[in-house]
């Protein structure tokens, strides 16, 4: 039995299953504090041994497994959170294998697997919801890069009516700040989930998502991009997004997937699940090739 941590802003989920990405059993805490946490996830996995375990974490974390850091939260608004050693400490308390990345390279290797991308070599995922991020998983392993990407902070032209303030504390036009449901909410006054499908928020929000989405897709060449997050549970907003980006690749289909972007960007085949699956995945590797 294999084990697995999504740790989100809001909440903690955690599960127990098998190296088939099958979920067994889960439990889902909010987020409050480490000590409470740690408490609570550690009497988790004491009541349900695991081999190994998997943990996709908020950020911004370390996950660069040289470091003395190595899965330390780092500088997060969640106050109580900052600098806390997560990994070291779930590690002290349960004294199995256990390893770290950020929460969207943990849910891209699940789409990766077992999802949406199973059957590409390498797979871009982007999540839209209270932030924005993103991860790229090739031939179904980690980027061996010293720190996690942050898609959600790449540029992102404005609309030439858009005046809305960003949503992020660090820059002024960025895709979080411009394009998350936060961003959304704070633009219009009204959560994004109770806008009308035909209100003009969503082909400003189709146009952003479409502007980071292209910058990811060039950089990286991906052969399936899958978007994901609450935000993209608005129907109405992938046909967009597509329209966007084929207006800006202008007929520049350097690569295959390009040609087809209808098939080459979808949705997650793993819904909300596509984190602890991926966590499942990244346990039965550590439970192969354990660090030291």
């Amino acid at each position: 039995m294999l084990g697995s941590i999504e740790a989100g802003g809001t909440k903690m989920n955690c599960a127990i299953g098998d190296e088939h990405g099958n979920i067994i059993k889960q439990a889902q805490f909010p987020t409050t504090t480490p000590t409470e946490n740690m408490q609570q996830l550690t009497n988790f996995f004491i009541e349900n041994r695991v081999k190994a375990i998997g943990i996709g974490a908020f950020g911004p974390v370390n996950v660069d497994r040289n470091s003395e850091l190595y899965g330390t939260i780092l500088d997060t608004p969640k106050l109580a959170w900052r600098f806390f050693p997560f990994l070291k400490t779930l590690k002290d308390n349960l004294k199995i294998p256990i390893e770290l990345q950020s929460d969207v390279n943990v849910a891209a290797l699940g789409e990766a697997v077992h999802g949406s991308g199973k059957q590409d070599r390498t797979v871009l995922y982007i999540t839209i919801g209270t932030g924005i991020g993103g991860g790229v998983v090739v031939n179904k392993q980690f980027l061996p890069n010293a720190q996690h990407p942050e898609m959600g902070h790449v540029w992102i032209k404005r609309t030439t009516d858009d005046t809305a303030p960003s949503n992020c504390p660090f820059h002024t036009d960025c895709f979080e700040g411009l394009a998350s449901g936060p961003a959304i909410e704070k633009r219009w006054n009204a959560n994004a989930k109770n806008l009308p499908a035909d209100h003009p928020a969503w082909e400003i929000e189709a146009n952003y998502i479409a502007q980071g989405v292209y910058q990811m897709m060039l950089a990286h060449a991906p052969d399936r991009i899958i978007i994901g997050g609450g935000v993209m549970k608005q129907p109405q907003l992938l046909p967009k997004i597509k329209q966007h980006i084929k207006a800006q690749l202008n007929g520049y289909a350097y690569y295959q997937a390009l040609a087809n972007l209808d098939d080459t960007i979808v949705l997650p085949a793993l819904g909300d699940n596509a984190g602890l699956v991926g966590g499942l995945v990244f346990a039965a590797q550590i439970e192969k090739t354990p660090s030291a």
